[in-house]
């Protein structure tokens, strides 16, 4: 599913449509990252994420089940207490997973040839000897992360239990696999269009800047608010097709994989 990583960030960092090289639409651009930059441009900035993904996969569900257990010693009610420990699952990811988009998203922002790119190591380094690793180096963007993945996995994790519990299960595995299936997609869809703001400040902090030596994307707030002063409402919602289309099913998948997983282990372990 990188490719759409790859094309929701490019939307999402180009700034209006009157510039020549805007991709009119999604169509547009797949046909025209493949035209300049080869098949293997869409896979720019692949390497952070494949780093990544393990330990913040388990960051995410470790500290879920830690959090949930702690707010069940409060009076929250459990509905409650369960988007609340996602919410905490997802400012803690965020931490562990934030300089490593960093440097995906300064390599899907480049448009040279893969060839001519430099490689996620040399990025990394690059970006920590010109600006260090703190909040305007390898750490920029750091508070969009934190939005981003906190409202992500609290919708998440609360809309799929919430739901999956109110809707009575089926005896037959199969239509029990496409119920739970079915609630993973929509809460993973919902969860996308909710948090896709800070997904798009997160992108116009950590990419390109419009003027080199400028930095015009500070903030978090600030950088929303300036898209949709320049650009108007719906800017906030650029690559909200690909993000869907990659984490409405992606989540669903992730979500049973851990719901049979987690119950296989806790059977025979």
């Amino acid at each position: 599913m990188h490719p759409l990583d790859v094309v929701k960030t490019r939307f999402q960092i180009q700034r209006g449509t009157s510039d020549p090289t805007s991709y009119k639409s999604l169509g547009d651009c797949f046909r025209t990252i493949f035209r300049n930059e080869g098949v293997f441009g869409f896979y720019k900035g692949i390497l952070p994420p494949i780093l990544a993904e393990t330990p913040k996969r388990a960051v995410k569900f470790f500290t879920f089940e830690q959090y949930k257990k702690l707010l069940n010693l409060t009076p929250l009610s459990p509905g409650v207490a369960l988007s609340v420990a996602g919410l905490g699952a997802g400012l803690t990811e965020a931490v562990v997973v934030n300089p490593f988009e960093v440097v995906k998203v300064s390599l899907q922002a480049n448009r040279d040839s893969f060839k001519e790119q430099p490689s996620s190591f040399a990025q990394a380094r690059r970006i920590i000897k010109s600006d260090g690793f703190g909040l305007r180096g390898l750490n920029k963007g750091l508070t969009s992360t934190l939005g981003r993945h906190g409202v992500f996995n609290m919708i998440y994790f609360g809309f799929y239990f919430n739901v999956k519990d109110a809707i009575p299960t089926s005896p037959d595995p199969t239509l029990e696999f496409l119920r739970k299936f079915t609630i993973g997609l929509v809460s993973g869809t919902i969860s996308s269009c909710v948090n896709i703001p800070f997904d798009v400040a997160k992108s116009r902090i950590q990419g390109p800047q419009p003027v080199p030596g400028e930095i015009k994307y500070r903030t978090c707030f600030q950088s929303m608010a300036l898209v949709y002063r320049e650009e108007g409402y719906f800017a906030l919602y650029k690559g909200l097709v690909p993000k869907i289309m990659r984490l409405g099913p992606g989540g669903a998948v992730m979500l049973l994989v851990y719901e049979y997983v987690s119950g296989w282990l806790q059977r025979n372990w």
